[in-house]
């Protein structure tokens, strides 16, 4: 709602701004009339509780331990023990990556310049109130909503608020809309809505959900968890039947029998696990400055094959250094100079070119300005009039001269492909200023603006050469000059480059280019957008790096967004990973983080799958045949902590640089049936040799235990390979603590095991010994099985 204490169209005469006074400013506070966006939804300590207790992993295991309790063996209710370490571990690694987060969004935090008691001042956002001037630069995002005040203009970019590409020209009065982004133009806008009343608060909601990220994950992790919740039902329905009316025994064995069968079945350790990995890749990637927008992003950029880089803000520093000026025409260097100076010193705010000129001239002559024109990134120029000096523009040699352009051409080509960009300064010749520049321009002087290449890129650039992934260099700029930069700093086939003004719009067309070339130039950024979806359409996981406005589309396309923190807000509002320090060199940091993830993940997942299988198969199979099931659940606790939980907590944070390969639901779902079936079939033939030989169910249910703790182990000796120093102490100690609980007397009463003949244990002992060659055998025939279908489908 627009202000209706001050007439937005009173005091806009930018030629006495004074902005808002300290009473005015604590008025409209009082007043409720500052720009307070609604926080994002975050779950409190009571909800996040909650959400970790009440789940039905935990609902089941709670009703399965009352039920063995009632059934008078209190000892095998210790499997629900998992309620409290799942809850407590899951709600701790939550507040603390709730805390994280909150740390780096206020270091994140957006600023916004003001104009108040006649002095600029950066202030956040939320401290913006009505009628407050702010201070608008190209890339910057609108805060609140705003009237342009007079003599001003600007280039605004409202795609997202309206789904119109092209920018659109704000003049004197004319409203600027939250969430809209300012492209061309310098100067002051007067806030007329602020907090719920406007765009802002529900623009970087929005641009989020443009799209999902996608995690293969999460995706293969859910999949497997709804196949498992519609087996369970079933299976134990007919375990718990078979069990108390067929077995010759209690029921309270047969109850407490059926519960060890369904506790193991539930992969519970899977959950908190996927969980677990992700909240510590936030917390670990936190110290490198690095904001995770969603939690996904670190396996998605691990997954990146083609990487495509802006130049400006992200191989370069986003600064410029005037290194040279060429004089063409009658004018004096020391008239250029000054003329130079001028115009760079005649915008509220400047860009990296004026910065350039400023930092090289800061001394600015007390010439009279009469008009200006800001840079757009239409017209690729700038220009001003001034009253005795007359007009001049500087900007794109190609742009200005037009048809022109071919008396320069060779000299500006000859120093793009030293990397250096060339702006021309031209006089209109006694004519006034307007945007259609006249024909009888006269040339001034060519400046050599040399962009400063960040120190960590060429080591950046070197190693994801080294991983295998490509690089594209995607600007706006001339594409000779980019290929220069790119080749400086390092990009691997730099000088194949292409000018993006002829690139088709097929999308077949333009991925055979985009795969045969590395830097483009000139492109728009519906191009951008398009070259990614070319990468995309060809299988390729695409990063996208961006800082600017012209960056948004492309970063919303792409599989994994990266912004630097120095960028516009445009660029960060739409990004996965913020780089809060603007710094190139944490991508292979996050790269090598979201490695480790996910292949821990995948190692320590085929040991909770394992579980899995074999509890289904063993529940399907004793439930059918009604024999007493072979373990009860304290056993199988025994089992899933020194077998699986203990080691999957130090595999899943242990270090691991492996390249990260696709196909993860296929691998762990063969591996772990296969691993399951093996140890099905062992604890099997071992019941059936107990029961043709009247071996007591105690003896049997002990000796079950040995074969698949001792296959389990056996899995985990596969998972941990290869075995460096502390793998191999992790693997001795677990197989030490599952041999003591063998030989002691306290042990032995506490886990239910009861002694037997040897010969049986040597049995055991050989199915255990078997295991590794014949899980061996099966998954070479099943990788050749797969190989020849491939083959066939080529």
């Amino acid at each position: 709602m627009v202000n209706n204490d001050i007439d937005v169209n009173d005091e806009l005469d930018s030629d006495c701004l004074t902005g808002l006074s300290d009473e005015e400013i604590k008025l409209r506070v009082q007043k409720g009339k500052s720009n307070v966006v609604p926080k994002a939804p975050s779950r409190t300590i009571s909800q996040i509780i909650r959400a970790n207790l009440f789940t039905l992993f935990n609902a089941i295991n709670l009703v399965l331990a009352v039920v063995v309790i009632i059934a008078g063996s209190p000892k095998n209710s210790l499997f629900a023990g998992v309620i409290i370490t799942n809850t407590l571990v899951g709600v701790v690694q939550e507040l603390r990556a709730k805390a994280t987060l909150e740390k780096l969004s206020v270091l994140n935090m957006s600023k916004v310049k003001v104009l108040r008691n006649k002095h600029e001042k950066e202030i956040n956002l939320e401290d913006v109130v009505i009628d407050d001037l702010i201070i608008l630069v190209p890339g910057m995002q609108l805060v609140a909503d705003c009237i342009v005040i007079d003599k001003n203009e600007f280039e605004a970019d409202e795609s997202m608020l309206t789904g119109e590409s092209d920018s659109v020209i704000k003049k004197s009065g004319d409203e600027l809309l939250s969430g809209s982004f300012i492209v061309g133009g310098n100067g002051y806008a007067k806030v007329i809505r602020v907090g719920k009343d406007t765009y802002a608060a529900k623009l970087a909601e929005e641009a989020r959900k443009f799209k999902k990220i996608k995690s293969e994950l999460q995706t293969s992790v859910n999949k497997i968890l709804k196949i498992v919740i519609w087996l369970i039902l079933p299976i134990s329905a007919l375990l718990i039947t078979t069990q108390i009316l067929f077995t010759k025994v209690t029921w309270q064995d047969a109850v407490i029998s059926a519960a060890a069968g369904i506790v193991g079945m539930i992969p519970e350790g899977l959950v908190l696990l996927t969980s677990l990995t992700f909240v510590v890749g936030i917390v670990r990637l936190s110290k490198w400055k690095t904001l995770v927008q969603e939690l996904p992003a670190t396996e998605v950029l691990a997954r990146v094959d083609v990487l495509c880089l802006d130049k400006t803000g992200t191989i370069t520093e986003g600064k410029l250094n005037l290194e040279k000026i060429v004089p063409m025409g009658t004018h004096s260097i020391e008239d250029i100079e000054d003329i130079l100076a001028a115009l760079s010193g005649a915008f509220p705010s400047t860009n990296p070119t004026q910065q350039a000129i400023l930092d090289k001239y800061p001394k600015c002559p007390n010439y009279k300005l009469k008009s200006n024109i800001p840079f757009s990134s239409a017209r690729k120029w700038s220009g001003v009039e001034f009253e005795n000096e007359g007009a001049w523009v500087l900007g794109a040699p190609e742009m200005i001269l037009k048809d022109r352009y071919e008396e320069i051409r060779d000299d500006v080509e000859k120093e793009a492909q030293k990397g250096r960009r060339v702006l021309l300064l031209a006089s209109l010749n006694n004519e006034s200023l307007t945007e259609d520049l006249p024909e009888n321009i006269d040339k001034a002087a060519l400046l050599l603006i040399e962009d400063i290449i960040r120190k960590e890129a060429p080591g950046t650039l070197e190693y994801f050469r080294r991983e295998g992934v490509e690089i594209k260099i995607i600007s706006g700029d001339n594409p000779v000059t980019v290929a220069a930069v790119a080749k400086r700093a390092g990009v691997f086939n730099a000088e194949s480059y292409i000018d993006a003004r002829t690139l088709p719009e097929s999308q077949e067309e333009l991925a055979e280019i985009i795969e045969n070339n590395t830097v483009f130039g000139r492109v728009t950024p519906h191009q951008k957008k398009a070259l990614v979806n070319a990468l995309k359409s060809k299988g390729h996981t695409v990063g996208m790096t961006g800082d600017g406005v012209n960056d948004v589309l492309a970063l919303k396309e792409s599989d994994c967004g990266i912004a630097m923190a120095s960028g516009s807000d445009a660029a960060k509002a739409v990004s996965q990973l913020v780089l809060l320090d603007s710094n190139f060199s944490a991508l292979p940091e996050i790269v090598l983080e979201g490695r480790r993830m996910i292949n821990n993940l995948e190692n320590v997942s085929n040991l909770y799958l394992t579980k899995t299988v074999y509890s289904i198969l063993l529940s399907l199979i004793f439930g059918i045949i009604a024999l007493p099931y072979p373990m009860q659940p304290i056993q199988l606790s025994l089992i899933g902590a020194i077998a699986i939980g203990l080691p999957s907590f130090f595999l899943a944070l242990g270090p691991n640089k492996d390249r990260v390969k696709s196909g993860f639901l296929e691998r762990v779902l063969s591996v772990s049936i296969v691993n399951g079936c093996v140890i099905t079939l062992a604890v099997v033939a071992m019941s059936i040799i107990g029961f043709i030989h009247r071996i007591p169910v105690g003896q049997s249910r002990t000796l079950a235990v040995i074969i698949v703790g001792g296959i389990s182990l056996v899995i985990l000796t596969r998972v941990s390979y290869p075995l460096n120093g502390w793998k191999l102490g992790m693997v001795s100690a677990m197989i030490g603590i599952f041999s003591i609980t063998f030989i002691f007397p306290i042990t032995r009463r506490l886990f239910s095991f009861s002694i037997t003949d040897l010969i049986y244990i040597f049995i055991a002992i050989f199915f255990v010994v078997v295991s590794w060659p014949l899980i061996n055998l099966i998954l070479e025939i099943y990788e050749q099985i797969k190989n020849k279908r491939k083959l066939k489908n080529k």
